[in-house]
C-alpha cells in the first residue's frame, strides 16, 4: 500500500486526528486533504509538516486520490459529498471509497449501491472514541462492506487511527451488509448518549439529596475510570457551557438518537431512554444553541430541579 494515494474529506474533531494520524503513521504515498472551508484544510495542513496537500475542489480530491476517506457530521453532508462525486462523471473504477460518518444504516446501504454501479469500491466504517482518542491513534473501528474494499482500507486503520477493531464478518472472511456497522455504531452511540444523560441525573440528585457531588464523583472515578468519569468532571467544572466548540455537538447528538429510535420502532421497540435523553438535549439547545455540547445535559438536568443551568454561577 506504499503507493497507495489517500484523500480525507471532512475536518471536524474527529476528522482531524484521524487524518493527522495517517499523515504520520500511514502506508501513503501521498495525502490530499479537502474541507468545504478551505481555510480549515489549510490551517490542518500546516500542522502536518509538510505530509499533506490542500485540494482546492472536491472533485480535484478524488481525482488525486485511490482511497477516500469522509467523515462529516451526518446524513444530509455524506449525501451531498456522494452526489457531488457522482455528478462529476470522472472514472472511479479503481478508487474505494471509506466513510467514517455516523449515519443511518440505510444510508450507508445507498451509498454503496451508488458506488458500486460506477465501479467503485466501498466501507462503511463508523469509529467509536472521542477527539483525544483520534489525536492518539486509539479509536475503535467497524469496517463492513465487501472483503477486497476493506482489505485496501486495513493498512489505514489498526496501528494508525484506531487501537482495535471490531470484525462484523466474525473472522469468516465474508463480506458483510454496510448498514450493520451503521447500525452498531448507532446503537453504540446512543448507549454512551444515554449513559451520559443518567450521570447528568445521579450528580444532580447527590447535590439536591444532600449527598454532595465530591462522595459521588470519588466513587465515580474508583468504578468507573475513563470516559464517563471525563464527563463527570466535565460536568462538575462547568466544561460543559463554557467551551466553545463542543466536543459532542448538541445536533449530532440528537441526530444519533433519532436514528436509534427509528431502528427500535421498525423492529417493535420503544426506546423510552431515548426519550429522556433527547428531552435533555432539547433543553441544551435552548440554552446553548449549536455550541450546545452533550456533557450540557447535566445544565439540562440541574435545571428541571430548580438549580441553574450553570452550576458555576450560584
Amino acid at each position: 500500500m506504499s503507493g497507495t494515494r489517500v484523500a480525507w474529506i471532512g475536518l471536524g474533531n474527529i476528522g482531524r486526528g484521524m487524518s493527522a494520524n495517517i499523515a504520520r503513521k500511514g502506508p501513503q504515498s501521498s495525502l490530499i486533504l479537502y474541507n468545504r472551508t478551505m481555510a480549515r484544510a489549510t490551517a490542518h495542513a500546516e500542522t502536518l509538516a509538510g505530509k499533506a496537500t490542500v485540494a482546492s475542489s472536491l472533485p480535484a480530491a478524488v481525482d488525486a486520490a485511490d482511497l477516500i476517506f469522509t467523515c462529516v457530521g451526518d446524513d444530509p453532508a455524506i449525501d451531498s459529498i456522494v452526489g457531488a462525486i457522482l455528478a462529476d462523471q470522472q472514472d472511479l473504477s479503481s478508487k474505494t471509497f471509506i466513510d467514517c460518518s455516523t449515519v443511518h444504516p440505510d444510508t450507508s446501504r445507498r451509498i454503496e449501491t451508488a458506488f458500486a454501479a460506477r465501479g467503485a469500491g466501498f466501507v462503511a466504517c463508523p469509529v467509536f472514541g472521542a477527539p483525544n482518542m483520534a489525536d492518539a491513534g486509539q479509536l475503535i473501528v467497524v469496517p463492513a462492506g465487501k472483503q477486497a474494499s476493506i482489505a485496501r482500507a486495513k493498512p489505514f486503520l489498526e496501528g494508525v487511527v484506531a487501537r482495535a477493531t471490531i470484525d462484523l464478518a466474525d473472522g469468516t472472511g465474508a463480506d458483510s451488509d454496510v448498514g450493520r456497522a451503521s447500525t452498531l455504531k448507532v446503537l453504540g452511540n446512543t448507549f454512551i448518549l444515554n449513559t451520559v444523560g443518567v450521570l447528568a441525573e445521579s450528580l444532580t440528585a447527590a447535590e439536591t439529596s444532600g449527598l454532595g457531588i465530591g462522595p459521588f464523583k470519588q466513587w465515580l472515578d474508583l468504578f468507573s475510570p475513563g470516559p464517563f468519569a471525563n464527563y463527570g468532571q466535565r460536568m462538575i467544572s462547568g466544561d460543559y457551557y463554557q467551551r466553545d466548540e463542543p466536543l459532542f455537538a448538541v445536533d449530532l447528538a440528537r441526530k444519533d438518537l433519532r436514528h436509534a429510535s427509528n431502528l427500535a420502532r421498525e423492529g417493535g421497540q420503544r426506546m423510552r431512554n431515548v426519550e429522556v435523553t433527547d428531552h435533555f438535549l432539547q433543553t441544551v439547545k435552548e440554552r446553548r444553541g449549536e455550541k450546545g455540547d452533550l456533557a450540557a445535559v447535566y445544565g439540562a438536568s440541574r435545571e428541571e430541579a430548580g438549580l441553574g443551568f450553570e452550576n458555576q454561577n450560584q
